[in-house]
């Protein structure tokens, strides 16, 4: 499968600093660009001169255009289509969470010659069979009587989500446009692959891309200590599509690593990102 939103459609985007190397943080299911923005204004200094950061929201998420079906290849060519807008003949270090660090692996892939170095956050190259673990999410979130709500106060009474943070980052996509409610994020085509069960393209990996050459550039792995999502046994596919592989293990830390450790995940950017190639 591949996107089928317009090739020529740009990705929404948000910048942040003034002057230094470019970065393209991408964030995971259901979130935003903005997501980055603390972690972004930490990497590109005080006066915004050490960075130049594009805060970009996928497709089918946030302000960006909606896709009729998913494919992490359609995404990945969105990106590299919004990077080459925004910086003509440029290269760009790519830090991508969860779903959007299987965006930049397969961006790193398919558009090497874009990308100049990888950070891949709590993530691996690998199916995760279903999206069973967001189920839950996915029924509240349809469940929300959007034509009842009154205000976001409302909204937030009736969201049937007990962890506070939880409830907060979902309910992020929630805007309110004229006098109704809706989701900005595309709830109907998540749903969908959701109910694909071990089908599932958003949980998987496209069999495509491991027939690719490898990606030659510096990648710093991270892993939250705490999270399921990166195992030992990973090691070896990922090497073999990234052999300049650093796997870094932040202790205490569960899959939303740069919300559990900001410092940790800003010292290590800023390290990884300023080194030389």
């Amino acid at each position: 499968m591949t996107s089928t939103a317009p090739a020529h459609a740009p990705l929404n985007t948000l910048s942040v600093g003034t002057a230094g190397p470019r970065i393209a943080f991408l964030h995971g299911l259901f979130g935003q660009g903005r997501n980055w923005n603390q972690i972004a204004k930490a990497v590109t200094g005080p006066e915004g001169a050490e960075a130049r950061c594009l805060l970009v929201d996928l497709p089918d998420h946030g302000r960006s255009p909606w896709s009729d079906a998913f494919s992490l290849e359609g995404y990945a060519d969105a990106v590299a289509a919004t990077l080459r807008a925004a910086a003509p003949g440029e290269t760009w270090a790519v830090v991508g969470h969860s779903l959007g660090g299987k965006t930049a692996m397969v961006l790193a892939l398919r558009h090497p010659e874009l990308v100049e170095r990888l950070v891949v956050v709590d993530i691996a190259p690998k199916g995760y069979g279903s999206l069973e673990r967001f189920a839950g999410y996915i029924r509240e979130m349809q469940h929300l009587p959007l034509d009842a709500l009154s205000n976001r106060a409302d909204a937030e009474a009736r969201f049937e989500e007990p962890d506070p943070g939880v409830k907060a980052f979902l309910l992020q996509n929630l805007r309110r446009h004229g006098d109704a409610w809706r989701w900005q994020v595309n709830l109907d085509l998540v749903a969908a692959d959701a109910d694909l069960g071990a089908g599932s393209q958003i949980a998987g990996w496209p069999a495509d891309v491991d027939a690719l050459p490898p990606y030659e550039g510096p990648v710093l792995w991270v892993a939250g200590g705490e999270s399921r999502y990166v195992h030992r046994e990973d090691g070896d596919h990922m090497r073999r599509l990234f052999p300049r592989t650093r796997l870094f293990t932040i202790k205490g830390a569960g899959h939303w690593v740069h919300t559990d450790a900001p410092d940790v995940i800003v010292a290590a950017l800023r390290r990884f990102l300023h080194a030389p190639a």
